[in-house]
C-alpha cells in the first residue's frame, strides 16, 4: 500500500494521491469508512483513520480541490498567460484607447515575456517596484520591508529580477533559481537571491516565491494535507517538504552529490552552498530568509533543515525569518522542536498576518488535521494597526461567528482603496486591476486580504506596540546596524 521511498526516511507519514482514484471513488472514501483502507487515494501508516468522518470530511476537501486542479490545469495555465499578456499589453501601450488606436495605426508593441519589463499577475496587482525611501537601515522596519519587497520581487521573470535589483535598489543579484522537484520531476521552486553591499555588515537575502494564482502545482501543494514525519522533528507538510529538495529514498542527507544538470538541483541544498560561499568570504555578512504564502513556509522550513543538519555556523549568520501570508508547516511536536532551536541559535522568526487572509488559517488546525503554527503572529487589522498575538482570530476561517465581520471587512476595504492615496500618498494608490480583486473579495473575504498590496503596507505604514518596536531596535542595534533609531 505505501511506496517505498517513504518507509526509507520515515516510518509514519500520510501522502494523499489525488490522481490514483476516480471522483466516484472519493465519494465512497467520505461515506464509508472502511473503504480508506482499500482506496489508491492514501498511503499511509496509521490504523485509526477509518474511524473519523472529519477528517476523513478534510482530506476529502483536500483530494476534490486537487483532482480539479488535475483535470482544469492546463486550462487554469492558459487563462493565466493569456491574462499575462493582456495586462502587458495594455501596460506597454498606454491603456486600452492607445492599444486601440495602436492596433489600426501597427504602432502594437508586443510584450516579451522574459524581458525586464513583463510583469506577473501579482506585479500588475501591485505595481510598487521602489523601496520606500523614509526607511532607511537601521530603521526598525528596514529589514522587515525590504524582505517583503523581496518577497514579491520573487514573483517576476529573471531579467525583471536583475534589473530591478541592480538598477532600482542599487544592490549585487546573486541569483534567480528555479530548482528541481524530485517528486514531480521537474524545477517548480523558485527563489532569489541578493546583497546589500551598501552597508557594512552586508545583509544577503533569500527571497522564496509564494504561489502563482493560476499555477495548477504550486495550488495543489498549498491544499494538500500529505505529511511525513521527521524523527525528533516531529510531522511536517510533505508537499512543502518536496519542494524544498526532499530526497526520495533518502529524505534530508546532510551532503548530496550535486548534479551536474544546473536545471536539477534542489533548493536546500543549492542554497546552503550559495550561503556558505559567500560568508566564508565575509565573516561579517549576515543573511535573513523571507518569503510570501507557499514562501513564507518554504523560508521556515529551510531553517528547520539547517537546524536538522546542525548548522550551527550558518544559523548564527541568520539576522531573521520574515514570512507573510505563511500557511502552517507542522505539528505541535514540530512546533516544540522549532521553538527550541530558533531559542537555542538565537534566530528572530516574525510571521505577519494581516487581517482575514485566508493562507494563514490553512491547513485546518483542529483534533482530526494536526498542523498548527508554532510562532506568535504580527497581526494587523484594515487600518493597519498590529498587534502580537499567540494565534490569528479566526484560525480555521469557517466559524460562522465571523461570517458577518468577514463581508463587512471586505466592503471598508474596497472603500479604502479609493482613499488610502489621500490618506498615505500616491504610492498606496491601488488601480483598477487591484480594486477589481477587492470585489471579488466581497465573494470569498480573505482572498484579496492575501495579496502582496496590503503585506507591503503593512510593513510601510503598519504600527506596532511601543514595546515591540523597541525589541526590534535592539535587534538590529545586534546584528550590527546603526543606532539611529533608538
Amino acid at each position: 500500500m505505501a511506496p517505498a521511498y517513504e518507509r526509507q526516511f520515515c516510518d509514519h507519514f500520510m501522502l494523499l494521491k489525488p490522481e490514483d482514484g476516480s471522483f466516484y471513488g472519493l465519494i465512497r472514501f467520505l461515506l464509508f469508512s472502511d473503504y480508506s483502507e482499500t482506496s489508491g487515494f492514501l498511503h499511509y501508516t496509521e490504523t485509526d483513520l477509518q474511524g473519523d468522518f472529519w477528517r476523513r470530511w478534510y482530506i476529502f476537501n483536500s483530494l476534490l480541490v486537487q483532482k480539479l486542479l488535475l483535470l482544469f490545469g492546463k486550462p487554469l495555465v492558459l487563462v493565466g498567460n493569456m491574462l499575462k499578456l493582456w495586462l502587458n499589453l495594455l501596460s506597454r501601450n498606454g491603456g486600452f484607447l492607445k492599444l486601440f488606436f495602436k492596433f489600426f495605426t501597427g504602432g502594437v508593441v508586443r510584450p516579451d515575456p522574459s524581458s525586464a519589463t513583463f510583469t506577473s499577475v501579482v506585479g500588475c496587482l501591485d505595481g510598487r517596484v521602489e523601496l520606500d525611501k523614509s526607511i532607511r537601515q537601521g530603521d526598525r522596519k528596514y529589514n522587515a520591508s525590504l524582505a517583503m519587497m523581496a518577497s514579491k520581487l520573487s514573483y517576476e521573470n529573471a531579467e525583471f529580477v536583475h534589473t530591478i535589483i541592480r538598477d532600482h535598489w542599487n544592490m549585487e543579484n546573486l541569483g534567480f533559481y528555479n530548482f528541481w522537484n524530485d517528486f514531480q520531476g521537474q524545477p517548480s521552486t523558485q527563489a532569489i537571491m541578493f546583497q546589500d553591499t551598501k552597508n557594512n555588515p552586508n545583509l544577503i537575502v533569500v527571497g522564496f516565491r509564494g504561489t502563482d494564482p493560476f499555477d495548477p502545482i504550486a495550488l495543489g501543494i498549498d491544499v494538500d494535507l500529505s505529511w511525513i514525519e521527521l524523527e525528533g522533528v516531529g510531522m511536517a507538510h510533505s508537499g512543502f517538504m518536496k519542494a524544498l529538495g526532499l530526497q526520495k529514498d533518502k529524505g534530508w542527507p546532510k551532503e548530496i552529490e550535486k548534479r551536474s544538470d544546473p536545471q536539477q538541483q534542489y533548493a536546500y541544498y543549492e542554497i546552503r552552498s550559495k550561503l556558505r560561499e559567500i560568508l566564508q568570504k565575509n565573516e561579517r555578512a549576515k543573511f535573513i530568509v523571507t518569503g510570501h504564502s507557499l514562501g513564507g513556509a518554504l523560508a521556515i522550513l529551510f531553517v528547520t533543515i539547517l537546524a536538522m543538519h546542525e548548522e550551527a555556523w550558518l544559523l548564527d549568520k541568520l539576522e531573521g525569518v520574515y514570512t507573510f501570508g505563511q500557511p502552517r508547516v507542522g505539528n505541535k511536536q514540530f512546533g516544540y522542536y522549532m521553538k527550541e532551536k530558533l531559542k537555542e541559535n538565537d534566530v528572530r522568526y516574525l510571521r505577519y498576518v494581516y487581517c482575514n487572509d485566508i493562507v494563514p488559517r490553512v491547513p485546518y488546525d483542529d483534533d482530526s488535521i494536526f498542523f498548527e503554527h508554532f510562532s506568535p503572529c504580527l497581526y494587523y487589522n484594515m487600518y493597519y494597526n498590529g498587534k502580537v498575538l499567540g494565534e490569528e482570530p479566526n484560525k480555521n476561517y469557517f466559524s460562522p461567528l465571523w461570517v458577518i465581520p468577514k463581508y463587512l471587512n471586505a466592503v471598508l476595504e474596497l472603500i479604502r482603496s479609493f482613499i488610502i492615496p489621500y490618506i498615505g500618498g500616491s504610492d498606496y494608490k491601488e488601480n483598477w486591476l487591484m480594486k477589481m480583486y477587492r470585489v471579488l473579495g466581497l465573494i470569498i473575504p480573505g482572498l484579496a486580504e492575501h495579496s502582496l498590496q496590503d503585506y507591503v503596507n503593512i510593513t510601510r505604514l503598519g504600527s506596532l506596540p511601543m514595546d515591540l518596536q523597541n525589541s526590534l531596535r535592539h535587534r538590529n542595534s545586534k546584528v550590527g546596524l546603526p543606532k539611529k533609531s533608538q
